[in-house]
């Protein structure tokens, strides 16, 4: 894989997530008990990312604090002989470098990208949001990585939603579908329903070649008097092909308490460690 850096935003207020957010940033609120953070840079750094860039606000430095060694922690788990939890331990702070930049002004995501120019430099990237957990065989970003390889130009990660869904998330009009691929003719954020080209919405991955940040400092502000990065991406669709990815496996939108409980849920169904307990827990409580 070429994709060597990974730029992950996660300034931001999490008011659906109050008052829990009035201290711990929403990216560090686990499912079961890993964060969403930590989901994120473990699909990278298993995709082959050597560089995560966070964007963060001038609030957050438990996030960047996440990611570096806890000495005293590590050495009460060696006396305990707890080898398995530090291993972990020490695997979160050496998967993969990672930086942080500040977005000061929360004036949205294709804002938050563009922090990251300084960082990311004239070489192709990806993009990860955090709200969106994919569980999958392979990690959807370095899938998503290879079709650039062989492909060229920016690939999107889509799943098609129910209708209701639509006016609240990005949505692409397609061509040429080959499998999990399909040419982007068009895109729109936050459609109404009747407007929609189509009920493939964008999931949180993006891998961008680095003309996306001259887009980005030259595309107006849109649906909400933001920057869009859709609005970016389309702005390339004339001189530069793009690619809609259906990726398989299992998503989940944790941006809000009911979507991480969820996820919470599938995740302990499936872990050998808490899997037989909590179905039994939730036979007897169902």
């Amino acid at each position: 894989m070429t994709i060597r850096k990974a730029v992950i935003p996660v300034a931001g207020f999490g008011t659906r997530f109050l008052p829990a957010t009035r201290s711990v940033p929403k990216v560090l609120i686990p499912v079961l008990d890993r964060p969403p953070l930590h989901l994120a840079v473990e699909e990278a750094a298993r995709a082959g990312v050597e560089h995560v860039v966070l964007v963060v606000s001038p609030d957050q430095q438990s996030v960047a604090d996440y990611f570096t060694p806890k000495p005293a922690v590590e050495d009460a788990l060696e006396r305990r002989g707890n080898h398995a939890l530090l291993g972990q331990m020490r695997d979160i702070a050496r998967t993969v470098d990672v930086s942080c930049v500040t977005q000061h002004e929360q004036l949205g995501l294709g804002h938050a990208v563009l922090m990251a120019r300084e960082a990311v430099d004239d070489e192709p990237f990806c993009v990860l949001l955090p709200d969106d957990v994919i569980w999958s065989d392979a990690p959807t970003i370095g899938s998503m990585a290879e079709h650039h390889d062989s492909l060229g130009g920016p690939v999107i990660a889509v799943k098609r939603v129910p209708d209701e869904a639509v006016p609240s998330l990005g949505i692409v009009d397609v061509r040429d579908a080959s499998g999990p691929l399909s040419r982007i003719a068009g895109m729109v954020e936050k459609p109404r329903l009747e407007d929609a080209p189509s009920n493939l919405a964008i999931i949180g991955r993006y891998v961008l070649p680095p003309r996306i940040f001259d887009a980005l400092e030259n595309v107006a502000p849109g649906a909400g008097g933001e920057i869009q990065l859709t609005d970016a991406i389309a702005a390339l669709l004339p001189t530069e092909a793009a690619h809609a990815y259906e990726f398989p496996g299992v998503h989940f939108d944790v941006g809000t308490p009911l979507g991480l409980l969820k996820a919470s849920v599938h995740d302990a169904l499936r872990r050998p460690d808490t899997a037989a307990e909590f179905r039994r827990w939730l036979a007897e409580t169902l």
